[in-house]
């Protein structure tokens, strides 16, 4: 299947519906998130995790283990809804019905998308970059996000370095980006 998105007279193509590895796929510690979200969303907001990239799947996993061990243990369990590795894949973290802890005042009405890796000074390669483009417009497609929705990077709502300098400038070109 082919999922088209229109923004602002611009459209965009996206072949099939994106891979999204399912959260009980890379871990069995499940999510302790109750609070709900009421789609469709009005926000996407980009993150990074700082940490470090990963490029295989097996690596990522581990990656993404260890983030939500830090997460449990220092954050109350507080989780991003999605996170994208440069292997390509979508993981799920709470997924599109469990509200992310991901941006303060913003959690109830945004999905939160993290680039796992530090892009201060370097971008994601390209299939990370076209995997968080298929799932912004499979959000939309599925009536999870607003056709005219509002893309933000997380340091516009917090003092932050979020989600670094080189992939901050790569978003503000994409379709929805707003900087106020």
């Amino acid at each position: 299947m082919k999922v088209l998105l229109v923004f602002s007279g611009i459209l965009f193509a996206v072949q099939g519906d994106p891979l999204i590895i399912k959260h009980s796929e890379w871990t069995n510690v499940p999510s302790n998130c109750t609070d709900t979200l009421d789609p469709p969303l009005s926000y996407i907001v980009i993150h990074h995790t700082a940490g470090n990239r990963c490029f295989k799947t097996e690596d990522c996993k581990r990656q993404l283990r260890n983030i939500q061990n830090y997460h449990m243990k220092f954050l109350s369990g507080k989780a991003i809804l999605f996170l994208i590795g440069e292997d390509g894949n979508i993981y799920e973290g709470r997924g599109w019905d469990k509200m992310g802890a991901h941006t303060f005042h913003y959690n109830h009405i945004s999905y939160g998308i993290a680039f796992m890796g530090n892009f201060m000074n370097t971008s994601p390669n390209n299939l990370a970059l076209n995997a968080s483009k298929s799932l912004i417009a499979y959000a939309v497609s599925r009536k999870n996000l607003t056709p005219r929705y509002t893309l933000k990077g997380h340091r516009q709502f917090l003092k932050t370095a979020c989600p670094g300098d080189t992939l901050y400038n790569i978003i503000k070109t994409w379709p929805g980006w707003k900087a106020t």
